[in-house]
């Protein structure tokens, strides 16, 4: 699996995602936002997390309008697999390749800590080697992760499957955390090749930091 990383000015989790990605079994190459092509060989493109140009105006909306980004749109039109992690996911909604805005925590507070979320849907080309229900613990850290669409936009990703993470306790029952609808932590696109979430998967690969679970989900990911 060849991997392409994008790095925007601000990025801080590109090296995390590197190494994360490395470990879970990808070949990976980081890509600067100045660059107008993607690797002729790329399998998946990896926006990561951070604070892509301060998060200025919104939170990636002078991401979204990077060299890079148009390769992205050309990429993803054309069948190829796209994964947001937290600004990235942000980035992706800039861009129009996921539906729906994020604002700010509806606690008006950053939120850093591990936190359960469960799998809604396997039945896509990102979570398919993991269980309905299964619960993954990962660490989620950002101010404006309360995802949001209106009624019917709601209504359309349930009915397409296109909802894949939710945020839960660590039975599973659903749990508020930033205000997001529906309680969502992460969304695919109807086409089903563009994956967003919040919570970093990146920074739980190694037992030492508390928890495996992302390197679980990442592993998913690649084998899509």
């Amino acid at each position: 699996m060849r991997v392409a990383v994008l790095h925007f000015l601000g990025t801080n989790c590109e090296r995390d995602t590197h190494y994360a990605l490395q470990k879970a079994g990808a070949k990976v190459q980081m890509l600067a936002h100045t660059e107008a092509q993607l690797p002729q060989k790329c399998d998946l493109v990896v926006i990561p997390g951070g604070f892509s140009y301060g998060d200025y105006l919104r939170c990636g909306a002078i991401a979204r309008v990077a060299p890079i980004m148009e390769a992205v749109s050309r990429f993803a039109d054309q069948g190829g697999r796209v994964l947001g992690i937290c600004n990235g996911f942000q980035i992706l909604l800039e861009a129009g390749l996921l539906p729906g805005a994020m604002r700010r925590n509806a606690n008006l507070h950053f939120i850093s800590r591990y936190q359960p979320m469960r799998v809604v849907s396997n039945d896509n080309r990102f979570l398919g080697k993991l269980d309905e229900g299964q619960i993954l613990t990962v660490p989620l850290a950002h101010a404006e992760g309360n995802y949001y669409i209106d009624e019917p936009g709601y209504k359309a990703l349930q009915q397409n499957n296109q909802i894949l993470l939710t945020y839960c306790d660590a039975t599973g029952a659903p749990m508020g955390v930033n205000g997001a609808v529906g309680d969502i932590a992460g969304i695919r696109n109807e086409a089903g090749n563009v994956f967003g979430l919040m919570p970093h998967p990146e920074r739980a690969v190694d037992a030492i930091t508390g928890s495996t679970d992302g390197l679980t989900l990442l592993k998913s990911v690649l084998e899509g």
